[in-house]
């Protein structure tokens, strides 16, 4: 992960990031290696729906995709995305209303928490696969800001 306040490029960390309500943690990618931990936050936070998601350039309609979630959103439940692959850019609103870029790549997990304004868009390399976790695959509609 490499996490920056977008108006001042300085570093911020998982403790910065978990100040304003948002969770980050490195996991192997090896399923073996990553379920027990999914299953342990799955039980803490009452997700029950559990899928994998991959966007890559031969994805049809991509650009559509990634258009629905580039605007700024927030949704009625928590974003959990585990990274098994290739990279995305969530822009996070933090507590006091600044942009906080959180570059995800393999190994990341991350939790954006529900009602949390942000955006997300695919790197230069637009391609990601990530596990993603649900407590209602209706409570990730986008409702944009």
């Amino acid at each position: 992960m490499q996490a920056t306040w977008l108006d001042t490029g300085d570093t911020i960390g998982s403790d910065t990031l978990a100040t304003h309500g948002v969770l980050h943690k490195e996991m192997a990618t090896d399923e073996a290696s990553y379920q027990p931990s999914l299953d342990e936050l799955k039980a803490e936070r009452g997700y029950i729906v559990q899928d994998v998601i991959a966007l890559t350039p031969d994805t049809p309609n991509l650009e559509a995709i990634c258009q629905k979630f580039d605007g700024e959103h927030a949704h009625s439940e928590d974003e959990v995305r585990f990274v098994l692959g290739g990279e995305g850019i969530f822009d996070i609103r933090s507590n006091d209303d600044r942009w906080m870029r959180v570059t995800v790549q393999q190994g990341d997990l991350i939790v954006v928490p529900k009602d949390r304004h942000h955006r997300f868009e695919l790197t230069a390399e637009r391609s990601i696969r990530c596990v993603r976790l649900f407590k209602d695959p209706a409570g990730w509609v986008p409702n944009y800001r």
